[in-house]
């Protein structure tokens, strides 16, 4: 996770007022295969595995960490969007529209 990103999610953590991390995790969506899925996790669930950064808990089921080993989660600001931004090694493919991703 970049700084940009921690300092993006903590806000939307103190702004919900409650939660303890974000979960980053995977669905199976898009012509691809398979797309991203960020929640707010407000109870960790028996699998989870937590990874603490920059003071923000990024919570990942044991399913999906295998195809997250290595991802970078950055937050960017282009023009006038902003947001998320995915960076992962293990990506071996994207669909056109970015929305999903093959490994």
């Amino acid at each position: 996770m970049t700084p940009a990103a921690a300092d993006r999610v903590r806000t939307f953590l103190q702004n919900r007022g409650k939660g303890v991390g974000l979960r980053l995790g995977l669905k199976t969506s898009g012509c691809s295969g398979m797309a991203y899925v960020l929640e707010f996790v407000d109870e960790l669930n028996e699998d989870d595995e937590v990874f603490e950064i920059d003071g923000v808990n990024i919570i990942v089921d044991a399913k999906s960490l295998i195809y997250l080993q290595g991802i970078e989660l950055d937050f960017v600001k282009e023009g006038l969007n902003e947001g998320f931004k995915f960076n992962n090694p293990n990506a071996k493919g994207e669909c056109g529209c970015g929305e999903s991703f093959t490994v």
